[in-house]
């Protein structure tokens, strides 16, 4: 399975401060953004990746994470010209997707105490959502079930939502995604739909959603106020458990594509920080293990 980051848009709901720097680059309190959808799929056992952006912020992108070699990953950039929907970027990435599944996540979505190896690894055919709790069903894709549990509908943004199941942005598709996506039409906002492309599945009855449990957090930064509570929270664990949230080097290592004096390297060329400092602290510790 191939992943896609989707870190595109104009960034308007954090204007002034995408003025200075692409929404997913801004600070989750000691991290960019970025590198917490990234953790996610590296976390879920993805290496291949492809980065979709704007043509004016891939070059800090691909500044701050390169080819993804240092992880022991590869990434690739597509230029997304102009923000035309979230299904826009299987078009982009067609030639990347090639004959196989991929792991769609967007670039503003944190996730806290989730796995999802099992959802990437089990994965066969048609596809995967998944269905989050949330006060505010309204400003999301909302899930309807029927009484055994089972998906019936998905609504984007309703005024009267169905149910209280908001649609996360991490989504899984066999490689009919791609002919899917090519068949849109745009929305009345002019965009492709991936809501659009999940009821295709679920018509056709092959969407599975998955609700997360309630035990862990998922947070969508794309506001002001929502960055600053994600900051927070995060600041929170960090310093509650000392263990970060989103460190992908970490996550590399954990899951086998770093060997332990790969890991060490990285850590070693990094400026004197709390960021090397953390990763240092994993590595006496796995020391202390051996």
């Amino acid at each position: 399975m191939k992943g896609i980051i989707l870190a595109g848009g104009a960034g308007s709901r954090l204007y002034p401060l995408t003025l200075v720097a692409s929404k997913q680059l801004q600070p989750v309190y000691d991290k960019p953004m970025i590198y917490h959808p990234l953790t996610t799929l590296i976390e879920g056992g993805i290496r291949e990746i492809c980065l979709v952006s704007t043509p004016h912020d891939l070059p800090r992108f691909r500044q701050l994470l390169g080819d993804g070699s240092r992880m022991g990953i590869s990434i690739e950039y597509r230029e997304q010209a102009k923000p035309e929907g979230i299904a826009q970027a299987f078009l982009i990435a067609e030639s990347f997707i090639g004959n196989d599944a991929v792991a769609l996540i967007l670039g503003d979505n944190i996730f806290h105490g989730a796995d999802f190896a099992s959802a990437f690894g089990h994965f066969e055919r048609g596809a995967t959502i998944f269905g989050y709790q949330v006060l505010d069903p309204e400003r999301y894709g909302v899930v309807e079930f029927d009484g055994s549990g089972k998906a019936v509908s998905i609504e984007e943004k309703p005024a009267t939502p169905k149910s209280n199941h908001a649609v996360p942005g991490l989504y899984i598709h066999d490689n009919d995604v791609v002919a899917i996506a090519k068949n849109l039409k745009p929305s009345a906002r002019g965009e492709l739909e991936i809501t659009a492309v999940n009821m295709e599945y679920l018509t056709r009855g092959t969407l599975r959603v998955e609700k997360l449990h309630r035990g862990m957090a998922w947070l969508d930064a794309g506001t002001s106020t929502s960055l600053h509570e994600a900051s927070a929270y995060v600041q929170t664990i960090e310093k509650r458990t000392g263990i970060k949230v989103g460190c992908p080097e970490e996550a590399a290592y954990r899951r086998g594509f770093l060997s332990i004096s790969q890991f060490e390297e990285i850590a070693n060329a990094m400026p004197r920080c709390e960021y090397r400092s953390y990763l240092q602290c994993v590595i006496e510790q796995v020391g202390r293990a051996s």
